[in-house]
């Protein structure tokens, strides 16, 4: 670790080698051993000066000996080896499945003479032009391969070598896959169905000539608002640490606000956990569609460069991120983290209507940001933080859609038609988010609030009259909840150590505007592999060795053995304690034809905001902008919308008659 980094900053490929090496001077790995990730033990990290060797755990796996460990120990220091020093037996069925290890059992599949002969049923002779994605059967092995480590593959065709294969399913065709010895077991053949006759292509130019678009420059003359040292970024006070883990992606360390001359903490840690997407359709190809992308593939190795498309614009500064491959080998992804700055509207505003006089600020957001790519789906996640103190994650959904062949003249029950023979089945994506809170501390509680009417009639004698009720989660067995948005339901986060000027305890405000039900029966594999999602918010105490909402290792285990509804039955006391909160946003997906062949994004979100945290509006000091005279100059032919906004300052009647009149002729 170079002596200028700080103790959390995320592992660098020196330090992940160094300690891969370790591990591989035991014979106990075998010729050929697979790996699933390296990460950081944070919390002892946490004690050490920087510079120094950092503890880790990794997961690596002998297929040959249907074998898997955990191994923890340090990474090389300045002056001493890497160390290992515990290995810790893992079912070898659990471990997630690398990008690396999919590739292995695709390329061994399409060799498979039980997938050839099947192909060739279907007219299909050129397995080049075939895709195996290989998927996760987590509740669904057969009982006669219960002790193999498996997969399932879903079979797709390309017509050319650039062609969109996502947009030709070769429905009816299931192999089930052993990922340890690299072999089609067998085939499931549900029936020959027609496949999709028109393309899925999306560039630019398939579907006609491209629509003329005016250019739009963001321009930052002086360069960017924020500073970046090492990997602190400060901005607008607020500063933070960007950070990245195999399983999580981008994570936020130490995020704290600067009021005055006081730093103040917020976040002690956000990230996004997990992601669970069920498909809910009863079709053969598709009923096995459940995953766990973050627990059963990794949302590190997953993330997208950003070199490759035009993701962020304005002045936009990057962060590369390594991490470790199914090989063993440390892998570099280029400008993985982007970071800029968003014009966002307006921040704040009010018209005297009596004077004439305005006063308006323009909002500006820092926005950190990644991308993963998910076999057909790319998901995008953006952390906002803004001018007033508030915290934004919103997740934007796009790419392909996962889908389904469907016979000549059939209609869909479970989903949508999107092409010739092609359905959309319906499905869900879940994202859990863990939030280690820390406003103004370590030590934190959690009170829910709600609106009701007032019920002493005495002192609601109008009956208009309305009380926010609160409601202290005061311990683990009361930190499942719902959202309800009918009743502003929403979740205070309090310091139990600092007061503000009224005598409250400062606070962040919890709101998920995005949720979702999970629409399986009751005790069905959908069901039971993801209880977190049948509800939106859990609140647990922090222990280090719980990282993960899922639980450490979801794949091919037993449906829900692990998790934070496991944890919670422990009912530890959630009062001033390190609290960490687990927000489920969810989104129910009723496919669309204007998603096909790729989807425009959809965007869910949850937000943070100050709550009693400041005395006052803390954007106050937020100065006007700097062109604010010429806010409202015309463009070309636009000259009577600048004369009109001169003339408002004769009187606020008139104005408002004038420019209603005025945008009413337009």
């Amino acid at each position: 670790m170079n002596s200028s980094a700080h103790v959390l900053d995320p592992l660098s490929s020196a330090e992940i080698a160094s300690f891969v090496a370790a591990v591989r001077a035991s014979d106990r790995i075998g010729e050929r051993p697979r790996f699933w990730g390296i990460s950081l033990d944070e919390e002892k990290a946490k004690a050490l000066k920087p510079g120094e060797a950092r503890p880790v755990r990794l997961v690596v796996m002998n297929p040959d000996a249907h074998a898997s460990w955990e191994v923890r120990g340090w990474t090389a220091g300045p002056s001493s080896e890497a160390i290992v020093e515990v290995w810790s037996d893992v079912d070898h069925r659990r471990p997630g499945v690398s990008s690396d290890e999919a590739r292995l059992i695709a390329r061994a599949a399409l060799g498979s003479p039980l997938l050839v002969e099947a192909l060739a049923k279907r007219g299909i002779t050129d397995t080049s032009l075939v895709w195996v994605d290989p998927e996760s059967i987590t509740g669904f092995v057969p009982d006669d391969l219960a002790e193999r480590r498996l997969s399932w593959g879903t079979v797709w065709y390309r017509e050319f070598a650039e062609d969109n294969g996502y947009a030709r399913p070769v429905a009816g065709l299931v192999p089930i896959l052993d990922l340890d010895t690299l072999e089609v077991i067998r085939i499931e053949d549900h029936g020959v169905i027609p496949i999709n006759s028109e393309t899925g292509v999306y560039t630019s130019g398939t579907w006609g000539p491209d629509r003329t678009v005016a250019p739009l420059d963001i321009v930052q003359p002086e360069g960017p608002g924020f500073s970046i040292e090492g990997r602190k970024v400060t901005w607008q006070n607020w500063s933070f640490r960007v950070g990245f883990s195999h399983r999580e992606g981008l994570v936020l360390h130490d995020v704290s606000y600067r009021d005055g001359d006081v730093e103040r903490p917020v976040l002690d840690r956000a990230a996004v956990n997990e992601m669970y997407v069920p498909y809910l359709d009863s079709d053969p190809t598709a009923y096995r569609k459940n995953f766990f992308d973050w627990g059963e593939y990794g949302a590190g190795p997953l993330t997208a460069s950003l070199e490759l498309g035009c993701d962020c614009l304005g002045e936009i500064r990057y962060f590369d991120v390594e991490y470790l491959d199914g090989n063993g080998d440390p892998q570099t992804i280029v400008n993985g983290i982007c970071i800029h700055e968003e014009d966002d509207s307006i921040l704040w505003k009010h018209v005297n209507t009596r004077t004439g006089s305005a006063e308006v600020r323009r909002s500006r957001r820092l926005v950190i940001s990644s991308f993963a790519t998910v076999a057909n789906y790319d998901y995008g996640f953006y952390w906002s933080l803004y001018q007033d103190g508030s915290i934004e994650l919103e997740v934007k959904l796009t790419g392909l859609m996962s889908v389904s062949g469907i016979a000549d003249g059939e209609r869909p029950r479970f989903g949508r038609m999107v092409a010739p023979n092609v359905q959309a089945p319906t499905h869900q994506h879940y994202f859990a988010v863990r939030l280690d809170m820390a406003i103004d501390g370590a030590r934190n509680r959690l009170v829910e609030v709600h609106a009701e009417p007032e019920p002493d009639e005495t002192l609601n004698p109008w009956g208009n009259a309305c009380i926010a009720v609160e409601t202290p989660i005061s311990s683990e067995a009361l930190g499942a909840r719902r959202a309800d948005p009918s009743k502003a339901l929403h979740w205070r986060v309090e310091s139990e150590s600092a007061l503000n000027r009224y005598g409250d305890s400062t606070a962040y405000r919890l709101a998920i505007q995005n949720t979702a039900q999970l629409y399986a029966r009751p005790g069905s594999v959908v069901e039971r592999k993801a209880p977190f999602v049948a509800q939106h918010l859990w609140a647990s105490a922090f222990d280090p060795e719980q990282r993960y909402i899922a639980g450490e290792y979801p794949n091919q285990g037993e449906l829900g053995d692990d998790g934070v509804h496991v944890w919670q039955r422990a009912d530890r006391s959630l009062e001033n304690e390190r609290l960490v909160l687990w927000p489920v946003l969810g989104v129910h997906h009723f496919p669309r034809p204007e998603q096909w062949p790729i989807m425009p994004v959809d965007r869910i979100s949850l937000r943070l905001e100050p709550d009693g945290f400041f005395d006052r509006n803390p954007s106050l000091d937020v100065p006007p902008s700097a062109d604010s005279d010429h806010c409202a100059a015309p463009s070309a032919g636009g000259g009577g919308h600048a004369d009109h906004a001169h003339h408002g300052a004769h009187g606020g009647t008139e104005h408002a008659e004038q420019q209603h009149d005025h945008e009413g002729g337009r």
